[in-house]
């Protein structure tokens, strides 16, 4: 009962009592909902791995874009050599990858 109510003395109708219990069962049904999603340690660590992918991905490409603008030929030569490497033999960079992801998901589930 509200403060109100105490004070005016008036008392809830079934149907409102049923309301007020229907409200309350959703609003706890929400909080275990969030509850539960906070958690979720696996999901979690899916998503940042997610992120961390892209941005990954995303400052890759970027870095490719300014060394090609900035390097002189052999350079570019040098690059197209590596990337040649990378696409023939990935298993290497991408061990790599996994173990830097890994370690910045285990960084950042510590911190908190």
């Amino acid at each position: 009962m509200s403060t109100e109510e105490k004070d005016s003395g008036q008392q809830k109708s079934p149907e409102q009592l049923r309301e007020e219990i229907k409200e309350t069962r959703e609003e706890l049904g929400d909080t275990v909902e969030a509850l539960a999603e906070k958690a979720d340690v696996k999901a979690q660590a899916k998503d940042r791995l997610s992120v961390v992918k892209e941005t990954a991905q995303q400052k890759k490409d970027e870095f490719v874009a300014k060394a090609k603008d900035a390097a002189p030929d052999s350079a570019s030569a040098g690059a197209q050599q590596v990337t040649s490497t990378v696409q023939r033999n990935p298993m290497p960079f991408t061990i790599a990858g996994a173990v830097a992801a890994g370690v910045l998901i285990g960084w950042l589930l510590r911190r908190k």
